[in-house]
């Protein structure tokens, strides 16, 4: 059962949650194949229907919570290494991002691919790629010198390891990382839950 924090996410975030919005036509179309007399408005029909996509949504969706979807026994990154050495901890994971946290664990950053990028003055890794097989010798940013520090976001967004699926659909919808850090109520690291995880388990691609 959905317990309050669902509850209000839902109706406090409720409409922009995808909905298919249905026209009098629709309605009246609707009501024509329902035997015997309704004595209900279009405006009627409309509220009913909204509310009972708001309890299907609680009903299929309310139980879920961050820390169940999260991966698990992710390596953090560590603001004092270089970055070759973090390229290589994202390598070996199979990850495109990751949080960088202090001795504590606690968030403190966020390194991506696309900061490898922005360090190295490339749009993209074919565009870094094409420029290395121009001239090798044009690359020279020298990725063993540069902290983690000096190239993570910081401030990342993360969210609360009990936090429900509306509040993670709200979250991705907010901004377009392809990963947020899962954290305790002392913001330590607790996991890593990745759009494309939560876009396969749910079908979500119309949602987010």
């Amino acid at each position: 059962m959905a317990d309050n924090s669902d509850l209000k996410a839902l109706h406090a975030g409720g409409d922009d949650l995808p909905e298919l919005e249905l026209s009098n036509e629709d309605i009246l179309d609707a009501m024509q194949h329902i035997s015997g007399y309704l004595d209900i408005s279009t405006d009627d029909f409309r509220e009913i229907y909204h509310l009972a996509h708001r309890h299907a949504l609680l009903r299929l969706f309310g139980g879920v919570r961050a820390n169940a979807l999260m991966r698990v026994g992710i390596e953090p990154l560590h603001s004092d290494i270089p970055l070759d050495q973090a390229a290589g901890i994202m390598a070996r994971q199979g990850l495109k991002s990751l949080p960088v946290v202090d001795a504590e664990r606690r968030v403190i950053g966020m390194l991506t691919e696309t900061d490898f990028l922005r360090r190295l003055k490339a749009d993209t890794f074919l565009d870094l790629l094409l420029r290395l097989l121009s001239d090798v010798n044009s690359f020279s940013h020298r990725c063993h010198e540069t902290p983690v520090s000096q190239a993570m976001t910081e401030a990342p967004v993360c969210i609360d390891e009990q936090a429900g699926f509306f509040k993670i659909i709200r979250e991705f919808r907010q901004h377009m990382g392809r990963s947020m850090p899962v954290v305790d109520a002392e913001g330590r690291l607790r996991g890593l839950l990745l759009r494309k995880d939560f876009i396969d388990i749910f079908h979500l691609e119309d949602m987010l």
